[in-house]
């Protein structure tokens, strides 16, 4: 597990709390998020922790596929979003890190300071390309072992841990993504992600294989097979991550209830109770805060 920073002031509280939650001999089911209300939706449903879903992020704040067109300052400010909105661990994505080494330590800092629990970084070619889709290319190794060996170093500093990820398998098989993996785990990555195994004993190989908390990217219609939960810890993963459910679900959603309003207004059926999405959005919260200031008691009509 990650040292702590020598500096006092650059205490944690999250990443403690995901150190707590990885020392637990069970598996985190972890919902992605990608703005602070489905980061919100995610916490008042009992999830222990989340992640800033990096395709989802994208699609939700610039209306665009996750190729890299998000810049470093809009990634961070979404994660800073999503962190002040929900008391449990949130994991950022810091992609390739947005430069050579010196910009991951940049990187790493600043989702630290977001209030980030964890920052993930990766080892393809900027600009990256999304695990389950054309196109992945990987640095070489020296790069790729130079990036997570300055997300390490850049904790000195700041208290944050490093999930470190490679898409190694996509282009030059297990075994050398096993190989940089074990790599990261030396070069101080408290969480490994080996991203795409393509069936189950893959999965086994790699588990059996790596040290410390690994994990398991599950996208549903992506390479990587969707198991029960209790499999899933039994091969050895202690986090599964759902990066695209709540997205499609809601996308999907939306669609129907769009493709209804053409004929007319949409039915209840389709719709959260009003009572219960101004409670979800914290409408009930502010109300009761605020009694306790005079001049701010504002009541909904």
């Amino acid at each position: 597990m990650s040292a702590k920073p020598s500096n006092p002031q650059a205490a944690n509280p999250q990443a403690d709390a995901l150190r707590r939650l990885l020392q637990r001999d069970e598996l985190l089911v972890m919902p992605c998020c990608f703005d602070p209300l489905s980061a919100k939706l995610i916490a008042q449903e009992g999830f222990a922790l989340t992640f800033m879903s990096g395709f989802a992020a994208s699609a939700a704040r610039i209306g665009e596929p996750d190729l890299g067109l998000m810049s470093y300052a809009e990634v961070v400010d979404q994660a800073r979003a999503i962190a002040e909105a929900v008391e449990i661990p949130v994991i950022g994505d810091g992609d390739t890190g947005y430069g050579n080494a010196m910009n991951v330590r940049r990187t790493v800092r600043g989702f630290a300071r977001a209030g980030c629990a964890a920052v993930m970084i990766e080892d393809q070619v900027a600009p990256k390309r999304c695990g389950h889709t054309p196109g992945k290319e990987v640095v070489g190794r020296d790069e790729a072992f130079d990036r997570i060996k300055a997300a390490a170093d850049a904790r000195a500093e700041d208290d944050i841990l490093i999930l470190a990820r490679t898409d190694a398998r996509h282009e030059h098989g297990l075994g050398e993504a096993i190989e940089r993996a074990a790599r990261f785990a030396e070069l101080g990555a408290d969480i490994l992600f080996v991203e795409a195994p393509r069936n189950e004993a893959e999965m086994r190989e790699l588990c059996q294989a790596l040290p410390g908390p690994k994990m398991a990217n599950i996208v549903e219609g992506g390479e990587t097979p969707s198991l029960p939960y209790a499999e899933l810890r039994d091969i050895g993963y202690s986090i599964a991550a759902y990066p695209l459910t709540l997205m499609a679900a809601a996308m999907k959603a939306m669609v129907e209830a769009l493709e209804t309003m053409k004929q007319g207004p949409a039915g209840p059926e389709r719709l959260m109770d009003f009572v219960e999405l101004r409670r979800r959005i914290g409408f009930d919260a502010y109300y009761e805060i605020s009694e306790a200031y005079r001049s701010s008691v504002r009541r909904m009509g």
